[in-house]
């Protein structure tokens, strides 16, 4: 028996990272995944791997800075699997850069995808969550560890952060948790910076107290299928810092 059968979830930017680590963890733990993000490919290849493992997924082409393919992906994802029961909202097109040279057009793209795309899935499948659904959504250590040249990125994610805890107060009677998650994980972003430059990759192995950088499948998607569990019933509006202690430690 596991913790999520029966169970089914989205999950955005489901194709690479952090977003397919979650996917396959949901999947492991019994739940039927609708993968979403804007790369059929990757998608498909995360689907591919949850199927070899014994699991249940379907892909779902959708840009989420898109109302209108938000609101089609929940609907495909609901004719393919009948409801939605938990919904992780990872997918963020990043924008990094010093304050004084940061695109507009990027910190928008990023604003679009980051929050609005957040609240555009929430409010999409917040008739199918009522009644014991749940959210995870992404936050980052950028809010609470300032780092020079991610001040965009922060802003976005300080936004995502709080407009989670609001949900979780005003979603609550509803019967829906929300969560935020905070992660650090090695992604293929992550990997690509590491392979240009590997004295990156000594400095940030140092700067996490358990001495390793996270996993996106052992270490995230796990914690995120916790919180999606009965285990965490009574766990809502809270930020769980995955991290190895590289947020609050250094």
């Amino acid at each position: 028996m596991h913790t999520l059968d029966g169970k089914v979830a989205l999950v955005t930017g489901g194709g690479q990272g952090i977003g397919q680590g979650i996917c396959v963890a949901l999947a492991s733990e019994g739940a039927a995944v609708a993968a979403v993000g804007r790369t059929e490919s990757t998608l498909r290849a995360t689907c591919k791997d949850i199927e070899g493992r014994g699991g249940t997924a379907t892909p779902i082409v959708c840009d989420v800075a898109d109302d209108d393919q938000v609101a089609a992906a929940v609907s495909a994802a609901v004719s393919e699997f009948g409801t939605v029961d938990i919904l992780v909202n990872n997918a963020h097109d990043i924008s990094f850069g010093p304050l004084l040279a940061l695109d507009a057009a990027a910190l928008d793209s990023s604003w679009s995808s980051g929050l609005l795309g957040t609240l555009s899935m929430m409010r999409a499948c917040h008739p199918h969550l009522t009644g014991g659904g749940a959210i995870v959504n992404l936050g980052s250590g950028a809010v609470h560890a300032p780092t020079a040249g991610v001040g965009g990125y922060a802003a976005v994610k300080a936004a995502i952060t709080a407009l989670s805890r609001t949900a979780a107060l005003e979603f609550a009677d509803d019967g829906i948790r929300v969560n935020t998650i905070v992660p650090f994980a090695l992604t293929p972003s992550v990997q690509a910076v590491f392979d240009a430059n590997p004295d990156h990759r000594d400095a940030a192995v140092a700067s996490v107290p358990l001495g390793r950088i996270g996993d996106p499948l052992a270490d995230i998607g796990r914690a995120v299928a916790f919180l999606c569990g009965p285990d965490a019933g009574y766990i809502t509006g809270t930020v769980l810092t995955i991290d190895g202690g590289e947020t609050y430690l250094r």
